[in-house]
């Protein structure tokens, strides 16, 4: 699933090629593209048709665009996105045909490239929001249980380390909890408890002010240098919104990394499984924390 630097390439493509035009159409192909806006399929066309998407804003791995009237006043509502597994929010010229897995498409009253949600999985999807300002802080009601993300210039650092030392559970289940750090997803988690040097399962509650500080300097590093490269593509379905793959993969130092030396001491990484996924770490400098018996 997309992390927070891939969903942010996004957040930046769009901004550049959707922010203040007004949308003159819009095509629903697939049912579920639609399925979270529960008015119904006319409803989020008639939502959209004849107003201005007004930005492009970012909360964790989710998308939103706030919608305005023609003159530009607010409406309070945005376009919320979601990509799932597979989503895609491209800027494509018109004439260039159609992806296969087109779900929904906006035409523009510029006639200029439109914008097309493709999702071969289907787990992503659209909808139109109430309660969404223009300011990025002016979150949709559905995403305000997520947490600032650590790019954020709000990220609280002592209020995080704070948090995360009272939680009773593993230092990587913390990582992925969206309600305490925004953004972080499976492959951040392990390339950053890597740079950190803390297996996934040490206790939070163990963690020195210390080590908290190394893996929220490693978490920034992480994000900040695979947002450079554009996120991460393991396939064609991680993209930017002109279809382009990341590269940050070249770089990952554990994550998918099983059996290859580590890149700071050579040992094999191994694998382990986690929560029906996987973890990815180097035994030497990641020791598994010893359990202890009563």
């Amino acid at each position: 699933m997309p992390e927070l630097p891939e969903v942010e390439v996004v957040r930046r493509g769009l901004d550049r090629w959707v922010t203040g035009r007004t949308v003159a159409a819009v095509e629903v192909h697939h049912p579920r593209a639609v399925r979270r806006h529960l008015e119904g399929t006319e409803h989020f066309v008639a939502a959209l048709t004849g107003r201005t998407l007004t930005a492009a804003h970012r909360r964790g791995k989710y998308l939103w665009l706030p919608v305005a009237e023609a003159d530009g006043t607010p409406t309070g509502r945005a376009l919320v996105a979601h990509l799932g597994m597979s989503g895609q929010l491209l800027v494509e010229k018109p004439e260039e045909a159609d992806e296969v897995h087109l779900r929904a498409r906006l035409r523009f009253t510029d006639g200029g490239r439109e914008l097309r949600f493709v999702d071969q999985r289907t787990f992503g999807g659209l909808a139109v929001e109430d309660g969404a300002g223009t300011d990025p802080a002016d979150v949709p009601p559905r995403l305000a249980h997520i947490a600032i993300d650590p790019l954020d210039d709000a990220f609280d650092v002592d209020a995080f380390s704070a948090a995360l030392r009272r939680r009773h559970t593993e230092v990587k289940r913390a990582l992925l909890d969206q309600t305490l750090i925004g953004g972080v997803g499976n492959i951040y988690a392990d390339e950053s408890l890597w740079r950190a040097r803390l297996h996934g399962a040490r206790p939070t509650d163990k963690l020195t002010r210390a080590q908290v500080a190394d893996l929220l300097e490693g978490v920034r590093d992480v994000l900040g240098e695979s947002l450079e490269q554009g996120g991460t593509s393991f396939d064609s379905l991680y993209v930017d919104v002109n279809g382009q793959s990341g590269y940050f993969s070249r770089h990952l130092a554990v994550y998918g990394q099983l059996d290859r030396p580590c890149p700071r001491c050579g040992t094999p990484i191994r694998r382990e499984s986690f929560m029906n996924r996987s973890s990815y770490s180097c035994p030497q400098c990641q020791p598994r924390p010893r359990v202890r018996r009563s």
